[in-house]
Formats: C-alpha cells, sequence, structure tokens
C-alpha cells in the first residue's frame, strides 16, 4: 500500500511540492523551486529532488518515496484561458462564465447573443485555449447558438470547442465543426429559465484541460516525473474548499465558508455555500448561484496588476490611508509593476503591502457577494437580493504570498468582514479566520477525490486560526 502523497502545484512563478504521509496522515515535508519556463519539467525535477531530500532527513526510506502518487496541479503559461459565449448576457452568458470559473479557468472575455465578424477576429486575437459555447434553454431558442457555431467554425486556427447549451440541437452545433476542431458536448449549463446546471461542463473542461491543453502548452514534458497534471490550480483549490466546507462521513466541515486568495496578477474568491436569504421577507432575483463559486478580479493583483489595484482603491485614499503624499504611492507602486518579485524590506514598505492586500481583499469579497435592494411595488416595499447571501459564512481563509508573507495576516483578510459603509453588501458578519500558512489548499485539493479524510485532516491541522474579539475591533 502506498505511504506517501506527493502533490505538486506547478505555478507560473515557483513550483511547489508537498509530501503528505497517508497513514498518519500528517504533512511530511514541503519543497519549492522557481519554474522554468521553457520546459518545467527541470524545475519540477529540482523541486523533486530537495523534496526527496528533505523527506530522508525526515526518516523515510528511499523505496517509500520512490512509490509515492505524484500528482499535479497548474497554473504556469498563462493558465487555461477560456472564451464563454451564451445567448443572453444575463443568462446562458452567465451561466457559460460561471462554469469556465468553476473549472479554474481565466476567462478572457464573455460574448452575448449573435457573434459578429468583429467578434471573430478579435476570439482570434486573444489566442483561448477552449472556447465554451452555451445559448438557448433545452428546446428552447437554437438559431443563436447555431449562428455562432458557424462563426467559430471559420476560425483561422482551431481550438477545442465545449457546446454546453440547447440539447435539442447540441448534434447539429457539433456537426458545422471542421475536422480540426476538437469538440466535446456538455449538458446544458441553463437547461431551464432559472436553473443553473454548471457541473457537467465543468467536467469536460477539466477533462479537455488533461487531453488537450497540458500538451499544447508543453506541460508535458513534466509527464515522466509525475503521473500527470489533473486540473488547473484555482480548480484545485476550489475543490480543497468543497471538501473543507461539507467534511466527510466521518468528520463534519466548516458549513459555508470563503476562500480570499491575493496574487500577483489576480486576486480570486472562491464562495461555498447555498446563499440563499437569510432575512426574513428578502426574495431572491436573478440567475442561481452555484454552491462552489469562484469570481476572478483582474484588476486587483498586488504585482503584475497594482497599477489598476491603485486606480480600483484611489490613489489619493491610499495615500491619505498611509499618510504618504500621492506621487511617493505612484513611484512604490511603479517599482512593484515593474519588479513583481520584490519583496518589502523596510516597514514603510510592509505597511504599503498590507494595504494593498488589505484592499485587493475588501473590493474582492464586495464584487463576489450579492446584494440586497429596496424596490416599490403596487404592494407596497420590498427587498430583493442578487447574488449569494454570505453573511452567515463561519470561516473565511486566506492564502497568497502577500498575505502569509505578512506580519499581521489577519488585519489582512479583515477586509472581508461586513463594512458599515456598505450596509446591503452581505458580506461575512462574524467569521473566524483562517491562514493557509503552508500553501495546502491546491496540493489537498487534488488529494480531495482519493483520499477526502487525510485530505480534510491534513489541511485543517494547518490552518492557523484567528477569531477578532471586541478589543480587536
Amino acid at each position: 500500500m502506498t505511504k506517501l502523497a506527493v502533490l505538486i502545484d506547478i505555478g507560473s512563478t515557483f513550483t511547489k511540492a508537498t509530501a503528505v504521509d497517508l497513514a498518519k496522515p500528517a504533512l511530511a515535508a514541503r519543497a519549492s523551486h522557481p519554474t522554468t519556463p521553457g520546459d518545467v519539467s527541470l524545475g519540477l525535477q529540482n523541486a523533486l529532488s530537495e523534496l526527496e531530500k528533505r523527506l530522508a532527513e525526515a526518516g523515510w526510506q528511499e523505496k517509500e518515496i520512490k512509490k509515492a502518487r505524484r500528482l499535479a496541479c497548474s497554473s504556469a503559461a498563462g493558465g487555461l484561458r477560456m472564451i464563454a459565449i451564451g445567448l443572453v448576457q444575463d443568462l446562458t452568458a452567465k451561466a457559460a462564465r460561471q462554469a469556465a470559473l468553476g473549472a479554474g479557468a481565466r476567462v478572457l472575455k464573455t460574448y452575448s447573443f449573435q457573434l459578429t465578424e468583429g467578434d471573430r477576429q478579435e476570439i482570434s486575437d486573444l489566442k483561448p485555449d477552449i472556447i465554451l459555447l452555451a445559448g438557448g434553454t433545452d428546446g428552447g431558442n437554437s438559431a443563436t447558438i447555431l449562428h455562432n457555431a458557424k462563426v467559430l467554425a471559420s476560425l483561422p486556427t482551431a481550438v477545442p470547442i465545449v457546446i454546453a447549451g440547447n440539447r435539442s440541437v447540441a448534434d447539429e452545433v457539433n456537426s458545422i465543426f471542421p475536422p480540426e476542431f476538437s469538440t466535446y458536448i456538455a449538458g446544458n449549463v441553463m437547461p431551464q429559465i432559472g436553473k443553473l446546471d454548471v457541473e457537467p461542463a465543468r467536467e469536460v473542461i477539466r477533462q479537455v484541460f488533461i487531453e488537450k491543453i497540458i500538451y499544447a502548452k508543453g506541460l508535458d514534458k513534466a509527464s515522466r516525473l509525475i503521473e500527470g497534471i489533473f486540473m488547473p490550480t484555482p480548480a484545485a483549490v476550489l475543490s480543497a474548499g468543497n471538501l473543507l466546507a461539507k467534511g466527510t462521513a466521518g468528520r463534519e466541515g466548516f458549513g459555508d465558508l470563503v476562500i480570499v486568495d491575493i496574487g500577483g496578477a489576480t486576486t480570486d474568491i472562491h464562495s461555498l455555500g447555498a446563499g440563499l436569504p437569510t432575512q426574513a421577507g428578502v426574495v431572491m432575483r436573478g440567475l442561481p448561484e452555484p454552491f462552489a463559486k469562484r469570481t476572478v478580479e483582474g484588476d486587483l493583483g498586488v504585482r503584475v496588476s497594482v497599477l489598476s489595484l491603485l486606480q480600483a482603491i484611489g490613489k489619493e485614499n491610499l495615500a491619505a490611508a498611509l499618510d504618504l503624499e500621492v506621487p511617493e504611492v505612484e513611484k512604490w507602486a511603479a517599482i512593484l509593476h515593474n519588479n513583481p518579485q520584490v519583496l518589502p524590506q523596510t516597514a514603510a514598505e510592509r505597511k504599503f503591502d498590507h494595504a494593498l492586500g488589505y484592499e485587493a481583499v475588501k473590493i474582492g469579497v464586495g464584487r463576489h457577494v450579492g446584494r440586497l435592494a429596496e424596490i416599490f411595488t403596487p404592494s407596497g416595499r420590498v427587498w430583493v437580493q442578487e447574488g449569494k447571501d454570505l453573511s452567515e459564512a463561519a470561516s473565511v481563509i486566506g492564502t497568497g504570498g502577500v498575505m502569509i508573507n505578512s506580519q499581521d495576516p489577519f488585519a489582512m483578510l479583515k477586509g472581508a468582514e461586513k463594512n458599515p459603509q456598505s450596509p446591503f453588501e452581505l458580506r461575512p458578519q462574524n467569521p473566524t479566520y483562517f491562514l493557509d500558512k503552508n500553501y495546502l489548499l491546491a496540493p489537498l485539493g487534488l488529494l480531495a477525490a482519493d483520499y477526502p479524510a487525510v485530505a480534510l485532516t491534513v489541511l485543517t491541522d494547518s490552518l492557523q486560526e484567528h477569531k477578532f474579539t471586541r478589543r480587536d475591533q
């Protein structure tokens, strides 16, 4: 029986290797090495060599190390770049976007209604890895998805197409594409008005990632060292979140939770929970939300995207909060943008990094959660909810380098909490905070399918907990 699992996250900057003792269960060792873009197997080999050295130092035998399962996820080579297409912007197009994000993709753009020649050229220029083509409920509108299939079939470069629209014409849509296009038929992301069913499309997207994308990006060069790259890194994080929320047959989960992942280029927010109204008399409006939801904020990164983050915050606001002049704020933001690998060295620099992280959390969670709105009808005033109500989410988990390396990560993570200045945002009100201090969310998300009890135990034991008291407020 295999006693050890080696879990690898091949990132754009670093390749991280984590070993888990499946018998105890416990974290056995960790190692990392800079990712080598030209040939990811070189950085992977270095990370694995260092991991094996640390395992040997911990008393593991060579034969046990060699027999270990080796599973990987990846966000290298730009991650999984997708385009989502639907019929109506707030319905099937939104459902297609949710399916793509939940599969761990980076959605380059979402299109609705009939594609134009200009759209076709733009899609060609964007060079997506996969296109998710939706549109129409089952038995409903078919003209738009058929039109859009003909437009996509004329793209100069073949792209894998996942068809997840009106199932009545799915085969006809499929037949439109020439043989050089790889096409996959999935269940409709919105089979009925108001009914969301994104999981079948998510699974097909992951299948395409394994079959096609890792080869197209040169990630298959790592195949001699591992069993395979099984999913994009964000999908692994969502898998870990799902396990933490629901638990296993033998161990209760955390319940509804939020995961905040602050990166250099993006801030990703994951929520696990139904998100239904928690207040009496509130009516839901809009498309139903998935239990496992992910949003990606491409303008809220703290390094590569720091200039757009600064714009979202307001440079005058940040300058006032830090007691700095605006030119000083602009200068340091430019340094971070041009040198994304730089780490803060002085107290002032750490304070600047902390402020950026706090604001990325605050703005990112604000965009992710649902909102209440007051409307007036002939029957009187009605409160409606759009999006997920996360006010009763019991846990908020933080990860990402800027947070893990912070001297006060929980104060940074507190940006997720209910904000008196935005009373209609349905943010967590009084959660317990956790820090993924060992970067284990993605690797243990890989382990969740085959060893859920092990993954849940190791992840729970690793998370650093903090509960704010009245004195902290």
